[in-house]
């Protein structure tokens, strides 16, 4: 990987190239002659053009006898820099000569009084991979692991350590060396270097300081307990017989001082250890983790450690028992982290802790009232709104305390709230018949205080459908009266017009009224503002709604009344009470549909609103049985499928979440060496050698498992360049949520040995490539991998490029370069499947402006078939239930929703039909229309379905 320092020096060398690069000659011009500065910069350049493949053979001695000398810091800094990229070898291998200079230098420079000097160039010593440069030095780098200064011993240390992993035989004492260093060092960065050399050269040496010191172990610095916990967790992974020596040193330190080591503590001690004891003092730390820190992406990923164990069946009863500790973590103010944690907690709730989990959500929801409007304030309301109706639906025996709680709700200002109170309402006193008096209760309470139109709309339609008994019927029937006020409502509304312009010629001439302010100024207030006001303040809910011109509020209220009034007639015997109750209900219809074309409503009454109002009328006036099953009973069975299919939707699609992967192995089956092993269970001899050979080779395999191996790993592979070319690249791409990893593997086709083999690639859209490859050497026919990270910023699709470039050993020519083809990044690949509810789908598409529509242009000739496709082509879920979209029908429509991971919403409507009933083989039209909040979103889709509408007829 490039250093940091290089990476400062490409900073600081493009801040002052020129534009025109100087060559060699001037080069050594200002090398010999220059000032400091001159110098300085002449070899920011000269670094510059080496990195981007020039040579220079003949400035090597200009460097060496005009700058080597100088003791000036920024040029000492920047040799280190050109040492490590210059070639220091002949094209035949051997070492240049005037390397050996370069050696002694650096010699004297390990001798160097100032000890940052020394600290570098022992940095600069751990990449050298020449033995004859670091042979001469190995007194001097001794020698450095007893200086004065921290910093210069455990950049000895570094060196020591990387000179022992290439270079064993130049310092064959090395880990007894650093394990007697490691005894009598007392700087905690010395020593964490020491011993994480001890870890990776020699073990046995490592476990016995750590045996010495492990009752210390609380004392230590932070960066030495994180080694210690990578010590343990590879010993007790090799040697499972260790594990009793060092659990007690685990559990230590899970009450460090530092978050990161009780964070790999906790990691380390589940995985050594499957007891509750173990797990429980995990997860108990995870908890104390999200509380404590601040940072909300930590306590994501700590809470994504919690949902893991409790995904294991062994660890799920013991985090049960730590639900209230969870919900702890509510006091975060970041709304994702309180979603996970209520999700959390509902799938780890029993009956055991049901009740003070209620209490807990029963806190928060008392919390959020109190606490005035924020941005998701009213977000947070609705989560806990949701967990309090899951809980209801698991344990039916807290509903009758949870209902009460959610019914304030429907007063509040925020609809999102309100509305899943009411959804919840509406399934509990469907589901729960004992609960049903309390409901009916409860919001008879809560209704005339319900200021939202939807909300006031849909707890009139729930108690419409559920009131059935005289008493309920008669008390709805108060409630809408005084919400509506004194009927007929265009006759009430012109008299307290005429009142009121009398009171305002009053007004106008008893002028103002004049009130003192505090300050003893004079202040004067209009009466007329203040009667207007008292008027608008005077009106009821219902009545307001309607004057406002929302009259789909009347045409519910009209199918209510007439429910109401078919039920009574059923339930009543006294004849003048039918009729006093018929001919009011017809009042209150005929009084909507007067005002709605009266014009003293701020809008008119729609047609639609109109024709449902009067067929209500007709409905009252003739009292026919069958429209009375229609409107008392089939309503009532709509709504029972409408939850059922829900509720098995619901089901499905946490099915796969939710099941656990039973493993069931006795002790004694055979051990299966997969390479080895025929397949006699299917009837083939072909071993699995062979079957590996053909999946790599993209041929068909015969076992699911492989198949489906083939369509996941293999397919992702996209060849880079042809066969014939000199070097032959390929790359396997793996998407890991916000970045891409290319694994391009390298093949040297030829006999010659190529030096400075390099990996060159750019970006296309929104991607950004993290760091350069560093440059590698291949023998002939050799072969290598090479790793690039490139950043994803959101979804769109994205194109990366590039060519590798290399140097033939021997070679007098130029750089040779193989072009590679483009990879593109489908945007399916950060597209997955979500799922939202009716309102919340509608607001998304009220507020989201990017529309991008579609025109079908399909072969299919089904509808089913058609929408199937593009559903599998889209990665989107269908929000429309499979009873609306089935029967035979010419038309079709549907919404579709799907998410990015970086959270874009994406939504889409399918409207299909075919053409004519007399062409069966007609394919699909209509449109298909795409809504989302970003441009590069709903562009990437519309392409997207554009590319696989059309269906090919060979693939079943």
């Amino acid at each position: 990987m490039t250093s940091a320092l290089e990476l400062s020096c490409y900073t600081l060398i493009n801040m002052n190239m020129d534009v025109e690069p100087p060559n060699e000659m001037q080069l050594k011009n200002d090398i010999e002659k220059g000032d400091t500065k001159t110098k300085t910069e002449s070899l920011k350049k000269l670094i510059y053009m080496i990195l981007n493949g020039e040579k220079f053979p003949g400035i090597l001695m200009h460097v060496i006898r005009f700058l080597l000398p100088l003791k000036d810091h920024t040029i000492k800094k920047l040799l280190l820099i050109f040492w490590e990229i210059v070639p220091k070898t002949h094209p035949d291998g051997k070492l240049l000569q005037e390397m050996i200079l370069v050696c002694d230098a650096y010699r004297k420079d390990l001798q160097h009084p100032n000890e940052f000097i020394r600290g570098s160039t022992l940095r600069f010593l751990c990449k050298l991979k020449e033995a004859e440069l670091i042979e001469p030095l190995m007194p001097a780098i001794r020698a450095c692991l007893e200086h004065r200064h921290s910093y210069v011993r455990r950049n000895a240390v570094l060196a020591i350590f990387t000179i022992y992993k290439s270079f064993d035989t130049l310092i064959p004492d090395a880990p007894e060396l650093i394990h007697n260093f490691l005894e009598q060092e007392q700087d905690a960065s010395s020593k964490r270097n020491a011993f994480m050399m001890l870890i990776h050269v020699d073990q046995e040496r490592a476990l016995d300081y750590l045996s010495t010191c492990i009752d210390q172990i609380h004392s230590f610095n932070d960066i030495l307990q994180l080694v210690i916990v990578e010590l343990v967790y590879k010993v007790c992974h090799t040697n499972p017989s260790e594990r009793a020596r060092f659990i007690r040193c685990i559990y230590n330190l899970l009450q460090s001082s530092s978050p990161a080591v009780r964070y790999e503590a906790a990691g380390t001690l589940v995985t050594l250890s499957s007891a509750p004891t173990a797990v429980k003092a995990a997860a108990s730390c995870y908890i104390d983790l999200i509380i404590k820190e601040s940072d909300n992406n930590v306590k994501l990923i700590v809470l994504d450690r919690l949902i893991a164990l409790k995904d294991t069946p062994a660890h799920e009863k013991v985090l049960q028992e730590l639900v209230m500790d969870i919900l702890r973590v509510l006091s975060a103010s970041d709304l994702e982290v309180r979603r996970k944690t209520l999700d959390l907690a509902l799938d780890l709730i029993s009956s055991r802790n049901i009740e003070e989990m209620v209490l807990v959500l029963k806190k928060e929801v008392s919390k959020t009232q109190s606490v005035g409007e924020h941005e998701d304030t009213g977000k947070y309301r609705q989560l806990l709104v949701r967990t309090l109706h899951s809980c209801s639906v698991k344990f039916p025996d807290v509903a009758a305390t949870v209902i009460p709680l959610l019914m304030e709700f429907l007063s509040d200002t925020n609809e999102l709230a309100a509305a899943d109170v009411l959804v919840f309402v509406r399934e509990a006193i469907e589901r729960f018949e004992q609960l049903k008096p309390l409901v009916i209760s409860k919001l008879l309470e809560v209704f005339p205080t319900i200021k939202a139109v939807k909300i006031h709309r849909a707890a009139l339609w729930i108690l419409g459908e559920y009131c059935t008994t005289i008493e309920d019927i008669q008390s709805l029937m108060t409630e809408v009266r005084n919400l509506l006020g004194e009927i007929p409502i265009v006759d009430d509304e012109i008299k307290k017009a005429a009142g009121e312009d009398t009171q305002e010629e009053n007004v106008q001439v008893s002028a103002s009224k004049r009130l003192v302010t505090e300050m003893g100024t004079y202040a004067t207030q209009s009466a007329l503002s203040v009667v207007s006001t008292k008027q608008e303040e005077q009106r009821p809910a219902l009545r307001g709604f309607l004057m406002d011109g929302d009259f789909f509020v009347g045409a519910c209220l009209a199918t209510v009344l007439t429910k109401l009034a078919l039920r009574y007639l059923d339930l009543s015997k006294d004849q003048k009470q039918q009729n006093r109750f018929l001919a009011e209900s017809m009042l209150i219809m005929a009084t909507i549909i007067h005002l709605g074309k009266s014009g003293l409503a701020k809008t008119n009454i729609t047609n639609d609103d109109v024709d449902r109002i009067s067929t209500c009328i007709r409905v009252l006036a003739e009292r026919h049985s069958l429209i009375g099953d229609i409107f008392n009973s089939e309503c009532r069975h709509s709504l029972h499928a409408m939850l059922q299919a829900k509720q098995l939707e619901s089901k499905t699609s946490a099915k796969g979440l939710f099941e656990k992967k039973v493993t069931s192995v006795q002790a004694d089956d055979p051990i299966h060496f997969l390479q080895l092993l025929a397949k006699a269970d299917t009837g083939n001899t072909e071993d699995q050698l062979t079957m590996s050979l053909t999946l790599a080779t993209m041929g068909t395999p015969a076992r699911k498992e492989l198949a489906d191996l083939s369509a996941s790993k293999l397919s992702k592979v996209t060849q880079l360049t042809g066969f014939s070319d000199p070097v032959y690249a390929e790359a396997y791409i793996n998407i890991n949520q916000y970045d891409i990893v290319l694994d391009v593997l390298i093949v040297n086709q030829t006999k010659d040995v190529l030096q400075n083999c390099s990996l060159e690639l750019a970006t296309l859209g929104d991607l950004k490539l993290v760091e350069k490859p560093q440059p590698m050497t291949l023998a002939p026919h050799d072969f290598c991998n090479i790793k690039a990270n490139i950043k994803v910023a959101s979804t769109e699709n994205g194109i990366i490029f590039g060519n590798i470039v290399y140097d033939v050993s021997g070679s007098q020519s130029d750089r040779s370069v193989v072009v590679l083809n483009d990879i593109h990044i489908d945007i399916m690949d950060y597209i997955v499947p979500a799922s939202c509810t009716d309102a919340e789908f509608r607001t998304m598409w009220a507020e989201f402006e990017w529309e991008n529509k579609v025109t079908v242009n399909t072969n299919i000739n089904d509808l089913r078939e058609y929408l199937k496709h593009l559903i599998s082509s889209t990665n989107m879920r269908c929000l429309t239930p499979e009873k609306g979209l089935s029967g035979e029908c010419g038309f079709m429509a549907a919404n579709l929703y799907a998410r990015s991971i970086f959270g874009e919403d994406a939504l889409a409507n399918v409207s299909i039909e075919k053409p004519s009933s007399t062409e069966p083989n007609a394919s699909v039209t209509g449109h298909v229309r795409i809504r989302a909040k970003s441009q590069g979103m709903a562009l990437s889709m519309g392409d997207k379905i554009n590319l696989s509408q059309k269906k090919d007829k060979n693939v079943k």
